[in-house]
């Protein structure tokens, strides 16, 4: 029987020597920052243009993250590539010869990539917050303003969640190219259209991106957004709740069907 601390050293140095996961983690943090740095810019640039609805519940916070929208697809990269890779590859079977007990196998995994996950959407968003606040200048905020420490901390569990929810979701579909096939998609366009269509939005709302999002807002309403029916803390626990059925279901497919 492989011993717990054998496992996570043996998930660590799986991850730590492949560069796809490596570089994965470093798009995440460039992406984000530049974007949310660029978006900044522009509209620090261009606030006079913004209608008056806008300019009233102008989120200098929020608008640091507008990076997350890309750099999450980063983070679903590296959760899919830490779980499907050994499914495509047939490595599979061999860490299951080594770790026959399959649960201490898969939470190994998740917890290896989901705490470096969670450090680096963590340094992601104190980062992209801090140079975006110095490119809004005197529009920008601090975070000993209320609720700004709470958004920053929130942005970056929210990229990590999303690493740790498709490592589940790869976990169930025992799939890289089929995962993100499905997660990519999902994540980049059809949530964003969807939250757009009256009748739609009020189901996507409860959906893992639209519901953890809600954590990086400091204006209620930001930038003239729909009002939502839970505030942030509320909106993280759904986003959690996903990620656990997410994990669970993962665990029961591995539990239940051979490699």
């Amino acid at each position: 029987m492989a011993s717990v601390p054998a496992v996570l050293n043996s998930e660590w140095t799986k991850i730590r020597t492949v560069s796809s996961t490596t570089w994965t983690l470093i798009s995440a943090f460039v992406v984000t920052v530049a974007m949310g740095a660029g978006v900044s810019a522009l509209v620090n640039a261009t606030f006079d243009d913004l209608s008056e609805s806008e300019q009233l519940t102008f989120d200098p916070t929020l608008i640091s993250f507008s990076g997350t929208v890309l750099g999450q697809l980063a983070m679903i990269v590296f959760g899919v590539l830490v779980v499907g890779t050994e499914y495509s590859s047939g490595m599979i079977r061999t860490s299951l010869a080594a770790v026959p007990q399959r649960g201490t196998l898969l939470f190994s995994k998740i917890t290896v990539a989901g705490v470096l996950a969670l450090v680096v959407g963590l340094l992601t968003s104190f980062v992209s917050f801090f140079l975006s606040q110095a490119v809004l200048g005197d529009r920008g905020t601090d975070l000993g303003a209320e609720n700004v420490l709470r958004a920053v901390i929130g942005a970056g569990l929210y990229m990590g969640l999303i690493a740790i929810f498709s490592m589940g979701v790869a976990a169930m579909l025992r799939s890289p190219m089929l995962a993100m096939g499905i997660l990519i998609p999902f994540f980049l366009l059809i949530s964003n259209i969807l939250a757009a269509v009256p009748y739609a939005k009020d189901v996507i709302r409860y959906f893992p991106d639209q519901a953890g999002s809600k954590i990086m807002q400091v204006v209620p309403e930001a930038m003239g957004s729909d009002p939502s029916p839970y505030g942030p803390w509320a909106g993280m626990a759904i986003m959690l709740a996903w990620v656990v059925a997410a994990v669970l279901g993962g665990y029961l497919v591995l539990k239940n069907r051979d490699a």
